[in-house]
């Protein structure tokens, strides 16, 4: 079973920067496709980045050009550095597989507002 903890998250002033992080235990990790996850208030959980365990990233429209995920498979650790960030990227942010099929760690919460 695959453990995954979430954290980096706080409280910034919009255009202000962030970084989460991943830990994930075992070492299948770095055979998975990862992805960011992220819930807000009232909303559904979508998907906000992925990375292929090659290091290929793609990224959801309303964090393009903001957001970078990468990931470093010796350390089991996956990265999300949020930049410029807005109101509406407050939400709860969670990381898991791409196809979200490990089970959801608590979360991480980032709370943009002035």
């Amino acid at each position: 079973q695959v453990q995954l903890v979430e954290s980096g998250g706080g409280l910034v002033q919009p255009g202000g920067s962030l970084r989460l992080s991943c830990a994930a235990s075992g070492t299948i990790f770095r055979l998975s496709m990862m992805a960011w996850y992220r819930q807000a208030p009232g909303k559904q959980r979508e998907l906000v980045a992925r990375i292929s365990s090659g290091g290929t990233t793609n990224y959801a429209d309303p964090v393009k050009g903001r957001f970078t995920i990468s990931r470093d498979n010796a350390k089991n650790t996956m990265y999300l550095q949020m930049n410029s960030l807005k109101p509406e990227d407050t939400a709860v942010y969670y990381c898991n597989t791409g196809n979200g099929v490990w089970s959801w760690g608590q979360g991480t919460q980032v709370t943009v507002s002035s």
